[in-house]
């Protein structure tokens, strides 16, 4: 579909709860290593959908045709299996050929610990961003793989400082030190990012929107979806 004045209304009525579609799931594989992604890099624009792009990781090429936002929260279990058993996949046949770019959105869906988490990720993002934004992804995977039951305490701030020690190209003690300096800063963000997305009708995670930037044809999927949704709609949208 084309994007028009009434793209922030475009995905309401898709995406609200995960319902029997996050339970669609296919065994593919590990978590992405660093090895078989592309590149991340960072932007200052707005995309076509609204969303501003400082601050956040992006996995791919920055030429690439079509963008794919994925709003996800460290404690979702749904995001977890979509990590481990689809992105690897859409990694390998679409963001490292340069087809397609990913952009990482936090939505702390579920609670404080959630906002702790997405405020150590932007903190780690900023840290390693310019010198080797390839470690952040270091970082994301081993959070992922730490992941336990929601609020539960996993990723409370003591325990994500201990899981960055054991990442490679990530200082701890820097992380520590924005967690309690720019806290505030990076919250009000975090806000600004969920505000942003329920007006365009996200209220779950994992949600993505897929658009293509020339075209601005525009996908949704909710849920950890097995990656036949994710080649259908890329397909639907390399038609138009």
């Amino acid at each position: 579909m084309s994007l028009d004045p009434s793209r922030r209304a475009l995905v309401t009525g898709l995406v609200g709860v995960l319902g029997g579609g996050a339970y669609f799931l296919t065994q593919s594989g590990d978590t992405a290593t660093q090895e078989q992604v592309s590149s991340f890099h960072s932007s200052d624009e707005t995309s076509a959908l609204g969303v501003d792009l400082a601050g956040k990781p992006i996995m791919g090429s920055p030429e690439a045709p079509i963008q794919m936002y994925y709003w996800t929260d460290f404690q979702c279990p749904f995001c977890g299996k979509f990590e481990r058993e689809t992105l690897p996949d859409l990694v390998r046949e679409y963001v490292d050929p340069g087809t397609v770019r990913i952009v990482f959105i936090s939505l702390p869906y579920f609670g404080g610990d959630s906002m702790t988490a997405a405020v150590a990720g932007k903190c780690v993002w900023e840290q390693v961003r310019d010198s080797e934004p390839s470690a952040y992804w270091n970082w994301h995977t081993t959070v992922f793989e730490e992941q336990g039951e929601k609020n539960s305490g996993w990723a409370a701030t003591e325990n994500l400082l201990e899981y960055t020690r054991s990442v490679d190209g990530v200082d701890a003690d820097a992380l520590e030190t924005c967690l309690d300096e720019q806290r505030s800063t990076f919250e009000t963000q975090v806000d600004a990012d969920a505000e942003h997305a329920r007006s365009l009708g996200v209220s779950a995670t994992p949600t993505f929107a897929i658009l293509d930037r020339d075209a601005n044809s525009l996908e949704t999927l909710v849920g950890a979806q097995p990656k036949s949704r994710f080649d259908e709609a890329i397909e639907r949208i390399e038609s138009e």
